[in-house]
Formats: structure tokens, sequence, C-alpha cells
């Protein structure tokens, strides 16, 4: 028993949750320093609360029935009511406490001492000009409303109130083009804009077209939803719309979003834009084929000139046929594919393209000039899912695996490596689903799963990424350290960094554990003498003369004929696909040489990021 006690004792005392300002206020009061009598009832059984947002009018009596302020226009007030968000606006204490008990419509006195109002220590709402603070006052308060809002701005400064809900759940944001019905008025109610007789305003997001304030609050809306956006001051920035108010501390924003059309910025430099004509069916993202698919299109494709010549039409010059074309081949030019796949069912879009993602890098249609912008219009009619892995068989598993170990292939003969990385990867992630059942599966999903690690790093190594590569053949070394394939992959991208003494390491271990394959570790090392006597003889060459000058001379370090430090590192002749065997493709060629590296390079490496945010997404959402 003495030990569960001290077990009791270790286990770690539950943390109390830190007390909000609201709630430490509130322990300030005490009892009759707040005392409320109804004068006119209210309606219903709601009362607001924390979050809520309250408007309503204040007039502020001593005891002997001095006004001292008020919100009313009778007594010298402007006639606007107080708008307040409860838990989140400046408010006094006795108000803080009152309000929520008041129902829609009440008019209630509330008797305060001065501790409840502008006396209360560290009060965060300081007192008018000759506000007798010290006293106890009467604050005679009308509930107008109270309803759920959106703070919008952290500081309180746009507010929206929903009156009907709209559709969906996506808002428009920046570049999205809006078209809403919009009027304004001010705190009397005056109406200071109204919306065009028959059509409603059109903007886009971000070009400072609506005030500031504005737009934030139609940033949270929905299609077809109504709101009324409330906007002090400081958020209303001329516009188009309606010049900066003066003299009002508020503007009341009546909104009605009729639709906005999804535009986005697919580089975030402005490039490469893909607007969306008509509405596809389904949820955005959610159904748009962001995974591999076969898709089906209908694309009619324009040079960006003066003519708009069109190049090519799938309804006229394809006999009617749609294209048809599996996503994640580089089948199709890059900016068109990364388009598509945020597209939905039946969604028109018109996507503005740069020569780089259009036919620069891609085969170029004959009647496409070098470095055209082009434009297309893309009607994505359907798009189907790749085959679900789940409850299929192990040798069913095994076979759509080799399809797409199949298709990487290719795409890694085509010079396509960041692809053929991305098939690659996609099964090693299927593959932490599978489960062999026995000795005979297990072996050949390990070996199929090294095959897949090691074409991988042949990837790397392509991409120049050698750190990388050296990590994913360590996957391998890990399960089988005589692994003579991956020593020699590893052996090669340590050599590609300068990491001689490992790469030697690598390719010694190789002839220990597998004989037949002296004849490739032979050749290495034979290549890896030549390359570090290379980069011994071009290090002796850049810094000849450097330590032979006398104090304060300076030597120059060797530099090619353009004065550049020159270049130590070969072409990368190591970087094949494994076949499903284990050997090397006998086929496949290098297509394209690794990126150069200088002498400071190899002794200290560094990666390099090959895309942005969404050039990342663009090769990795399979």
């Amino acid at each position: 028993m003495a030990a569960e006690g001290d077990t009791a004792q270790e286990l770690p005392k539950k943390k109390n949750k830190e007390p909000t300002e609201t709630e430490k206020r509130r322990k300030k009061i005490v009892p009759g320093s707040l005392m409320k009598a109804e004068i006119r009832p209210g309606g219903g059984d709601a009362r607001p609360s924390d979050g809520d947002q309250v408007m309503y009018h204040c007039t502020v009596r001593t005891l002997a029935g001095v006004v001292v302020e008020s919100t009313r226009s009778e007594y010298g007030g402007k006639g606007t009511a107080i708008r307040q968000v409860l838990g989140k606006s400046k408010m006094l204490l006795g108000l803080l406490e009152g309000l929520p008990t008041m129902l829609k419509g009440e008019v209630a006195m509330f008797k305060m001492k001065p501790q409840m109002h502008y006396s209360e220590v560290d009060c965060p709402v300081s007192p008018p000009s000759s506000f007798p603070k010290d006293d106890e006052l009467h604050f005679e308060i009308e509930m107008i409303d109270f309803s759920k809002v959106k703070v919008v701005s952290d500081d309180l400064g746009v507010i929206k109130k929903v009156i009907d809900d709209g559709q969906g759940w996506e808002s428009p944001r920046e570049p999205y083009e809006v078209k809403a019905w919009i009027s304004a008025k001010i705190g009397d109610d005056k109406v200071i804009l109204s919306p065009k007789q028959g059509e409603p305003y059109f903007f886009t997001i971000g070009k400072s077209e609506v005030p500031k304030g504005l737009e934030m609050g139609i940033g949270t809306m929905t299609r077809e939803e109504k709101a009324v956006i409330y906007v002090t001051n400081q958020y209303l920035t001329e516009s188009p719309l309606m010049s900066v108010v003066e003299g009002f501390e508020e503007v009341q924003f009546e909104v009605e979003l009729i639709h906005f059309t999804q535009v986005r910025d697919m580089l975030g430099d402005g490039r490469l834009i893909k607007r969306r004509l008509r509405d596809g069916k389904g949820e955005f993202p959610m159904d748009c084929p962001l995974q591999d698919s076969l898709l089906h299109v209908h694309y009619k494709g324009m040079l960006l000139n003066e003519e708009k010549r069109v190049f090519i039409d799938t309804r006229i010059d394809n006999d009617g046929q749609p294209l048809e074309f599996s996503s994640g081949e580089g089948l199709v030019p890059e900016g068109f594919e990364m388009c598509v796949r945020l597209m939905l069912p039946g969604e028109v879009a018109l996507v503005t393209c740069p020569p780089d993602y259009a036919y620069d890098k891609f085969t170029r249609p004959p009647n496409v000039p070098e470095g055209a912008h082009i434009e297309w219009e893309i009607e994505l009619l359907g798009f189907e899912m790749p085959k679900d892995w789940t409850g299929l068989d192990f040798q069913s598993v095994m076979d759509e695996a080799e399809k797409i170990r199949t298709t990487g292939n290719r795409l890694f003969k085509e010079g396509k490596f960041e692809l053929a990385k991305a098939k690659y990867e996609k099964v090693l992630r299927e593959f932490n689903h599978v489960n062999p059942q026995d000795d005979e599966e297990g072996k050949v999903f390990l070996n199929t799963r090294n095959l897949l690690n090691l074409n991988v790093a042949a990837c790397y190594l392509k991409l120049g990424e050698c750190r990388k590569s050296i990590e994913t053949c360590n996957k391998v070394l890990e399960a089988n350290p005589a692994h003579a394939k991956a020593l020699y992959r590893r052996g090669m991208a340590y050599m590609e960094v300068g990491d001689f003494e490992e790469a030697r390491s690598d390719f010694e271990m190789m002839l220990k554990v597998d004989k037949s394959s002296e004849l490739d570790a032979a050749t290495a090392l034979k290549k890896l003498k030549q390359k570090q006597q290379d980069v011994e003889k071009k290090a002796r060459r850049q810094f000849k003369g450097l330590f032979d000058k006398k104090p304060g001379e300076i030597a120059d370090a060797g530099t090619d004929e353009r004065g550049e430090v020159q270049s130590t590192t070969e072409n990368q002749k190591n970087g094949d696909v494994e076949d499903s065997n284990g050997t090397d493709t006998d086929d496949v060629e290098d297509v394209a040489d690794a990126p150069r590296e200088g002498l400071f390079s190899l002794l200290w490496p560094t990666g390099r990021r090959l895309f942005s945010a969404l050039g990342l997404q663009r090769c990795t959402i399979l």
C-alpha cells in the first residue's frame, strides 16, 4: 500500500487553468457594490454572454437625478447606441457584470459604487473630463440588441454579424474576384452608400478597390451570405467604392455576397494564374484530383499575343475527343497539370501561363514559338482515382507497386527525376500499411522496399542532393549492412561531396561482402583515387603562391579564364535506377548532368531547395 501511495504522490499535479482578465476583475466585486432595478421588462428568455455583441443606450445620473452623460440625443448625446463585445471590449466592471443579466428590449437601472465604474483599480476605461468618478451613480441601460458576431480584427475594428448563412465553406481571398450588393450607413442610420441600380459591385480582393475593413469582413463570408460588417475609422481607407468618411468613428456596411470567382496565383509571383470561369461539382479542394489520377479534359490553347491565335482545340482538332492523361507523369506542361489538379469535375478555368511552365520545357507544338506565353481554357470532365490498395492480397499489392515503379523508371530515363522520385516514394508510403504474412512474402517485400529506396537515392544523386542520397542508402544498410548495391551508391554519393575516406570505406566493404561486385568496386576505387588527385591538384593550383608572399602582400587564388574559381566535380555517372532483380538497368543513361560544385562546396556541402512551397506540392501531392 505504501508503494501505491508513493506512486500517487509522483503523479504530476494537474495545473489549474490561468484565470482570464475578465475573471480576475469579477473577483473584485463585493456584495452591495452593484444593485439592479428593472424599469421595463424585456422579451424572450435569452441573455447575452461572453463573445456576444451588445448594443445599448446608457444614461448616467447622480443619486440626485442630475444627468452626467448620455448616449441619447435628448440628454445631449449623439443618439448613437454603444456597441461592444462582451469579454473583449474594454468596459466598466459594473456593465461587464450587469449587461449579461438583461433581456432584449429591457430597461434597467444599475446603482454602482465607485469601484464598479471609473474608480476601479486599474480600470481599463479612462473617465471623461470632470466625471464624478468617486461618487455612487445610477446607470440607466436600455438593451437594444445582442447577437453572436465574428471578430475579424483583434482590435475590434472590424466585426461581422451574420444575417443569413451562406453556401459552402470557401471564402474569397486575394486575388479572388467578388460580386456583392453593398450599402453603408453611419450611426444615426443615415445612408451614405446605396447599391447601384440593378447591378452589384464588382471588385478584386487585394487591389484596394473597397475600404480595407470591408474587404477583411467580406473575406470571412461564403457565397450568398448576408451580413452586417462594422468598420471603425482606422480601417476606412480610400477606395473607388467610397470616399473616406469624416467625423464618424464607425460605418456599418450591409453586404450580400452574390458570387466570387476563384483566382489563384499558382506560383505566388503573378505569372501562372488560374481563373475559374464556371463552378464545378463538389467541395474544394476535397473533390479535386490532388492525387495522381487519370484525367479527362477538353482544352483550347491560345497564344497570348494581339491575335490570341488558337493553336489547338480538342473539340475540333481531336475529332471531338477529350484529352486523357495520367497526372504525375510529365505528360502535359507543368503549369497545365498544376492548375488541373486544383479543379473540380465540370469546372471550366482560364489559365495564363509563362513560357517556362508551358512549352519551353515541354514538347512544343509546331505552331507555338519558343518563349510564348500561353492561355488555356480547360474543362475538367472528370477523373479516375488510383486503385485503393485496401483489401488487396499481397501479390496484388506487389503487382500495383511494380506498375508504379515501372512508371518511375520511365520518368527517370526521360530525365524527370523529381517526378520519378515521387513515384518511388508513393509506393514506399503505401508499404507502411503492408504486412507480409510469411517468410517468403517478407523476403519479397524487403527486397522491393530496398530496391525502391535505392531508386530514390539515385534520383537524389541526379538532383544534386547527395546528402539525402546518403540518408536514403542508410535506410537499406540499417536492415542489411552487407548490401553491396547500397554500399556502392552511398560510396558514390560520398565521393561527390568530397568525403573520400567514407567513400573508400564503402567500396572496400563491397569487396569483402560480395565477390561478384569486385569489378564495380575496383572501378569505383580507381575513380575515387583519380578524383582525389584531381581535387588536390586543383587545390594546389588555386592556392599556389598564397603562402609564398611576404607579410603584407596578397596572392590571388587560381582562377579560370573568366576569373572564377574552377570547379572540381565531374559529371555524375552513377545514377542508374534499380531493376527488380537488384541490378542496374542496362538501357538507363545519364540524361542530365548534376550541378557542378566548387572546392569549398566539396568541403562544406549544403543542400539546395529545388522548388518553392507550391512547386514542391506539385511534385509530392500523390
